[in-house]
């Protein structure tokens, strides 16, 4: 097993570990809590309208928020990273979770890009030449028509993405926790 692989498959059991880690790191605040949550949300929103569009195993996504980045859902991801680690509140929590997120998701987006490359060859090659890997740019390309076309919440909801959501108001309700049993 490569490394690709090792973090494909294992990033959210080593996710877990790592909350609890992170959580016992926490130092939250009702105002580290608040930013944290807003950037958070604006992180799981991006992550919603992605997956929205992506159609895993079908088709080359190439449209919506896939025509600014290549990996949308991760570029969201990382935006509820931050947030979490702000509502933290906590520089080691923020540096562990940091590091946990340019780690496995480097290897992980490496991974997705060789199967899709296997996938879907020179169309993979064109979409990966006009559109970056990670962080978003303002204007959309010609790319052609490749994937759904518009935004689906049935292919939201199949997606699970709502979990995500789930699991980050559970974090959010932690940290009060947290912080109500440190003594406020």
């Amino acid at each position: 097993m490569t490394a690709l692989d090792f973090f494909a498959r294992w990033r959210v059991r080593l996710g877990y570990v790592l909350a609890l880690v992170v959580l016992w790191l926490a130092r939250p605040t009702p105002h580290s809590i608040l930013f944290g949550a807003a950037l958070g949300f604006f992180g799981l929103w991006i992550r919603a309208y992605a997956a929205g569009f992506l159609y895993k195993q079908k088709v080359l996504t190439v449209t919506g928020p896939y025509a600014r980045t290549r990996n949308p859902l991760y570029f969201g991801s990382s935006l509820l990273t931050v947030g979490a680690a702000v509502a933290m509140h906590s520089w080691w929590a923020a540096a562990l979770l940091i590091t946990y997120f340019a780690l496995v998701y480097g290897f992980v987006m490496r991974r997705e890009e060789i199967e899709l490359r296997r996938q879907h060859g020179a169309a993979f090659d064109s979409y990966a030449a006009a559109v970056p890997l990670f962080f978003p740019r303002l204007s959309v390309g010609a790319l052609g028509t490749t994937g759904n076309g518009g935004f689906s919440w049935k292919q939201y909801r199949k997606n699970h993405e709502y979990e995500a959501g789930i699991g980050f108001v559970l974090l959010l309700i932690a940290l009060a926790v947290i912080w109500f049993l440190r003594g406020s």
